[in-house]
């Protein structure tokens, strides 16, 4: 008789369990024990188990969500984010005014564009409301006071070489000029709106040269998360310009 099969003959079936499994040997008495059969479901239950471990995805991180790999990378980033903010904001500005003008609404922010340029101060323009002030009568007409009468003049030729459509001062007194504002009609609200537009193309060319300045600097590779970063950058402002013209549109009636 072999070594195995003395070994398997020295097992007991209340031993079976405790028997190695590799030296075992199965006669058909043995192989419908419960012992022997719980004993090889067992071991089949963790040896799968064991196999069944797979690799968590929680901490992995998407390349579009990946910080910039490098201190020169982030740098350049911050210049760029900040040199796209001042040009949305440019453009906010602009066509809030365009918008005040386009819905008929008189504010002193008409008049805001004007620059004064004062005697013995060179080229240090003033802005308006620092020689006089302005404000609203009727909801139609625009009274500006000056602090002194010798700058009467100068306020004027500013209020024409600023050349703000439908704004034609009327001199009242030696301090006072009012500007009767016209309520806008279809043609030039749609006129209005056409200037925002061009403005949003300006700037929209204006934030892809910031893009391309920065990829061009950073000389990165295709497909790294530099170049997705900074597109990303360039689409976030590009939609902000969209959405400021399509308010404007929107509050206006203009086509």
């Amino acid at each position: 008789m072999s070594s195995a099969v003395r070994y398997a003959a020295s097992c007991s079936l209340r031993q079976a369990p405790r028997c190695s499994p590799r030296f075992l040997v199965l006669t058909p008495s043995t192989l419908t024990s419960p012992a022997v059969f719980q004993s090889r479901t067992t071991s089949r239950v963790r040896f799968y188990a064991s196999k069944s471990k797979a690799k968590s995805t929680a901490d992995l991180v998407p390349g579009s969500k990946q910080a910039l790999t490098s201190e020169a990378a982030r740098l350049e980033y911050g210049k760029a984010e900040a040199k796209m903010s001042a040009a949305v904001e440019w453009y906010r500005k602009e066509v809030a005014g365009l918008e005040t003008r386009a819905s008929g609404r008189v504010t002193p922010a008409l008049l805001s564009p004007v620059r004064i340029e004062l005697p013995g101060k060179g080229k240090d323009f003033a802005k308006l409301e620092d020689v006089a002030t302005v404000g609203v009568r009727d909801g139609s007409t625009l009274i500006i006071t000056v602090f002194e009468d010798h700058n009467l003049k100068v306020v004027e030729q500013a209020l024409y070489a600023a050349k703000l459509p439908n704004i034609v001062p009327q001199r009242q007194d030696a301090r006072t000029v009012k500007i009767p504002i016209p309520r806008p009609t279809v043609e030039a609200r749609n006129a209005l709106t056409a200037t925002a537009q061009r403005m949003s193309e300006d700037t929209r060319v204006q934030l892809r040269k910031i893009q391309q300045a920065s990829v061009k600097k950073g000389d990165y590779k295709k497909h790294t998360v530099e170049l997705e970063q900074f597109q990303k950058l360039t689409d976030k402002n590009v939609a902000e310009i969209d959405k400021i013209l399509a308010h404007m549109k929107k509050s206006t009636g203009a086509r």
